[in-house]
C-alpha cells in the first residue's frame, strides 16, 4: 500500500527541509507544491498578468508546463529542480519579488483547482512526502500520516536571513513572514490550518533529525 505523507506549516517552518529528509529517510518521492505556485508566480509576473486577475491565473495554470523533478548531478546543493517550460527556474522562484506575490497568486481558486490534479497524480505514483499549506486539509485529505509543522516568527525570520546572508534584514525578513502568515490563514479559498489528527512538531525546539525521528515513529506505529 502506497504510504502518502502530508506536510503543512507556515512559511519558514522547515517543511521542505524536514519533508526532503523525511523522504529520503523512507525512499519516497519528495514534492514540494510551493514550488509549483512559485513557478506559476514567476509565469505571471514574466508575463505582465495581475496577480488579482483569478481568471487569467487560472489559465495560465492550465496551459503552463511546470515540473518538480530530482536535481541532476551539476546540482548536488538542491532538495529538487523547478521547470518552467522546460527552463530552469530553481534560483528564480526564490527571488523577492516572487515572495511578494506568491500568496495573491496561490489564494484563487481557479489555481488551486487547476494545480490540484496535478499534486493528486504526482502523489498516486508511489510512496510520497508532499509538502505545502494545504496537503493534508485539501489535496491529500485520506493521507497516511498528517503532520503540521510550526515555528515562532522570529525563528522563521532568523533563519531567512541566516539562508540569504543577510542578517541586517532579520526585521524585513519578519515582516514578509507576518505578512504571509496572514495571507496564508485569511484567503478564503484552501486556508491554512491545522488538519484534524496532524501530528504537530514545533521546528523551533526540535531540529530536523528530531522531527524526522519523531515523524518516523508515529509512522511506524500506524503500520504496527
Amino acid at each position: 500500500m502506497k504510504r502518502r505523507i502530508a506536510i503543512d506549516g507556515p512559511s519558514g517552518a522547515g517543511k521542505s527541509t524536514v519533508g526532503h529528509a523525511l523522504a529520503e529517510a523512507i525512499g519516497a518521492t519528495f514534492v514540494d507544491t510551493g514550488l509549483m505556485y512559485r513557478a506559476l508566480t514567476l509565469a505571471a509576473l514574466e508575463r505582465g498578468i495581475d496577480v488579482e486577475d483569478g481568471p487569467a491565473l487560472g489559465h495560465l495554470a492550465e496551459r503552463s508546463r511546470i515540473e518538480v523533478e530530482r536535481p541532476g548531478p551539476a546540482h548536488p546543493d538542491r532538495r529538487e529542480t523547478v521547470r518552467l517550460e522546460g527552463r530552469d527556474v530553481t534560483d528564480a522562484v526564490r527571488a523577492p519579488r516572487v515572495d511578494r506575490s506568491v500568496s495573491a497568486v496561490s489564494r484563487h481558486p481557479e489555481v488551486r483547482d487547476a494545480m490540484l490534479t496535478v499534486q493528486r497524480a504526482t502523489a498516486k505514483r508511489g510512496d510520497t512526502v508532499m509538502v505545502g499549506r494545504d496537503i493534508g486539509t485539501v489535496v491529500l485529505p485520506d493521507a497516511t500520516l498528517k503532520v503540521y509543522l510550526v515555528a515562532a516568527p522570529e525563528v522563521r525570520a532568523s533563519r531567512r536571513a541566516a539562508e540569504m546572508g543577510s542578517i541586517g534584514r532579520y526585521e524585513e525578513y519578519l515582516g514578509e513572514i507576518e505578512r504571509r502568515d496572514a495571507a496564508d490563514t485569511e484567503r478564503e479559498v484552501a486556508p491554512l490550518r491545522q488538519a484534524d489528527g496532524a501530528l504537530v512538531i514545533d521546528t523551533g525546539e526540535h531540529d530536523v533529525a528530531d522531527a524526522v525521528a519523531i515523524i518516523r515513529h508515529r509512522l511506524g506505529a500506524r503500520h504496527a
